[in-house]
């Protein structure tokens, strides 16, 4: 731990005066610490596009998250961000805590994004296109089968490490094929997510949000949120275990993945976030 703040303190002094990328580079430091550490490895101009590509799917992905907002504001918005992202003005109100903040200051990040070279543009537009469509549409659906799951995944998760592959080849550092590599690795790290997150997510006010397929849940319970309560903790675990055996499926390919890199910093960087899914 000692060695991880020594790593954080050097990259917070390497923070560019620009007040577009200070903010995106604190904003990520203050909320995804682990996608910080990693992303100061990089040189200055992948650091930089890979920061904006964070920035710009989290924000994403919170619009998604908020239960706050009805669907005929978040399926639009979601479909656009695209398109948005291009806006120097734009802000979203709506968020909590340091999600908040991303958002309703939302164009310092969009700034950051005109800043960057045509070919990084490109993939972060084509990201958060193919996401934000995706997201939409399991806004009004439940995922009921193991292959709505794995779909869910994809375009919630996997799309991100398709498009870190893309932006590494795009700087030339690494001559893995683009978009084919890390998508099993990043779809792994959210079934971790979705996994852990199980209690916070069923008790999400004003509804809760159920991202465990009922192909797997309901062969051990009529209700997903049963799986709170005391009484029914062995049907809980066996079905927790059923949830870990799906995630470990992908481990074979993460790790294919991983051995076909070439390039030091991008090994450090994708094994350390499959380190740390393997942890939770």
């Amino acid at each position: 731990m000692a060695e991880i703040n020594m790593v954080v303190r050097h990259a917070e002094k390497q923070l560019p005066p620009v007040p577009h990328w200070r903010f995106c580079y604190m904003t990520l430091r203050n909320n995804f610490n682990l996608g910080a550490l990693i992303l100061h490895q990089f040189d200055i101009d992948l650091r930089n596009a890979v920061c904006v590509l964070y920035l710009s799917l989290y924000a994403l992905d919170h619009i998604e998250d908020d239960t706050s907002i009805s669907a005929e504001v978040k399926v639009p918005t979601l479909m656009a961000f695209h398109r948005l992202i291009y806006d120097q003005e734009l802000q979203f109100a709506c968020g909590t805590k340091n999600y908040r903040v991303l958002l309703n200051k939302f164009y310092h990040v969009s700034t950051a994004f005109m800043d960057l070279g045509l070919s990084y543009q490109e993939v972060i537009k084509d990201t958060t296109k193919k996401m934000g469509a995706g997201m939409s549409k399991f806004i009004c659906k439940e995922i009921e089968t193991i292959d709505d799951y794995d779909e869910y995944c994809h375009y919630v998760s996997g799309l991100v490490g398709l498009g870190l592959s893309k932006l590494f080849h795009a700087s030339g550092i690494e001559d893995l094929p683009p978009g084919t590599f890390f998508h099993t690795s990043f779809v792994f790290g959210q079934k971790a997510d979705i996994i852990q997150d199980y209690l916070e997510d069923i008790n999400m006010t004003p509804k809760p949000r159920r991202f465990w397929p009922r192909q797997i849940w309901n062969k051990y319970t009529v209700r997903l949120e049963d799986f709170k309560y005391e009484k029914n903790s062995i049907q809980a675990l066996h079905c927790l275990n059923d949830m870990v055996t799906n995630a470990l499926l992908h481990a074979e390919d993460c790790l294919k993945d991983i051995s076909a890199v070439q390039d030091p910093v991008i090994l450090r960087s994708i094994a350390g976030v499959q380190v740390y899914s393997f942890l939770l």
